[in-house]
């Protein structure tokens, strides 16, 4: 979104961005941890969209809020950018799943972002939000791998965890490309991140466990979590192309003592209020339907970028996306003028 006003603008267009949360920045401010990303850095590059005018409006939750109703402002408005990532976290449906201590990854890396942007953004606020997840002195699982389940270790490691297990479902990627991915497929293989070789120099061990199925959470008399049953699994190796099949292994079962689980599985497509009052067609994966190149979806005037659009991917493709869509808006906002002549 950021990507495509600061070119929209650049090409001397009116542009407002609306943004749900209290401060501008979206995925940038507030799912990358500062350790990663320093917000001064974003703001930095927000003040200077403002200053060059851009004009920004927090708080805003388009398409839920009166005051920000998507048909108004499609019409008050010669064209609409969505932008809004795809923010459904895929879930885990399982007996226990509602005990306090179980929450999504970006529950706890929201949350400690804006405590320490309270706090002045060199530590955390001694007042915590309302929805702050801790793990400080915990025994914390997180499930999922990838960059948020790295962003979720090395949060638990800031926080003074007491423990930190990394389960994933599938196998341990190999050392090097296998046969089935060759270049210039992103590579699959095994790496050590920075919240790995955190816990590792914490603890003494690389937290990943690989091809655990987590099967129930288990909790005490007054609803909190105290355990993850487990059960390992073991993962076909089909050659004729078909999907592989995991079975579990009988005797493998175990609890996990745990006090916080965070939930990293990935995401699964964009919040569908906006396609719902826009009737916007989707894809079979409930992102925006709009094709690359054009980004025009099948209301007039309503364009799709970044991964509402494509689904969730990396940064480095919003932001490509968004410059892309802000040349294509800049197209279609041409020829409607000159429509107009």
């Amino acid at each position: 979104g950021l990507a495509a006003a600061d070119l929209l603008n650049r090409q001397g267009h009116s542009v407002t961005v609306y943004e749900r949360e209290d401060r501008i920045g979206g995925l940038l401010m507030y799912g990358i941890p500062n350790m990663k990303l320093e917000k001064r850095t974003v703001q930095r590059r927000v003040d200077m969209m403002a200053e060059e005018g851009v004009k920004f409006v927090t708080n805003a939750n388009v398409g839920v809020d009166p005051e920000f109703d998507l048909a108004k402002l499609r019409e008050e408005s010669d064209a609409l950018l969505l932008t809004t990532g795809a923010t459904v976290p895929r879930d885990m449906s399982i007996k226990g799943r509602d005990l306090k201590g179980v929450h999504f990854a970006m529950e706890m890396l929201t949350e400690n972002t804006r405590s320490l942007l309270e706090g002045g953004g060199m530590a955390l606020s001694d007042v915590k939000p309302e929805n702050f997840v801790s793990a400080e002195g915990k025994r914390v699982v997180v499930i999922g791998g990838g960059d948020t389940g790295c962003d979720s270790i090395a949060t638990s490691i800031r926080h003074g965890a007491k423990s930190v297990v990394n389960l994933e479902l599938m196998p341990q990627p190999p050392a090097q490309r296998a046969d089935n991915n060759p270049w210039p497929e992103w590579p699959r293989t095994f790496n050590v991140d920075y919240g790995h070789e955190e816990v590792m120099s914490k603890f003494g061990k690389d937290p990943r466990e690989y091809c655990v199925l987590s099967k129930e959470f288990e909790g005490d008399a007054n609803g909190n979590l105290t355990g993850l049953k487990t059960v390992l699994v073991e993962w076909s190796n089909p050659t004729d192309g078909s999907r592989p099949s995991m079975k579990e292994i009988p005797g493998s079962e175990r609890t996990i003592p745990c006090d916080l689980v965070v939930l990293s599985m990935g995401f699964l497509g964009p919040e569908q209020t906006p396609a719902k009052k826009l009737d916007l067609k989707t894809d079979a994966r409930s992102n925006f339907d709009a094709a690359l190149g054009d980004f025009h979806t099948n209301q007039e005037g309503v364009f799709a970028a970044g991964d509402c659009r494509r689904g969730q991917s990396l940064v480095v493709w919003a932001i490509h996306e968004g410059r892309e869509a802000a040349t294509a808006v800049g197209r279609y906002l041409a020829t409607q003028a000159q429509a107009r002549v």
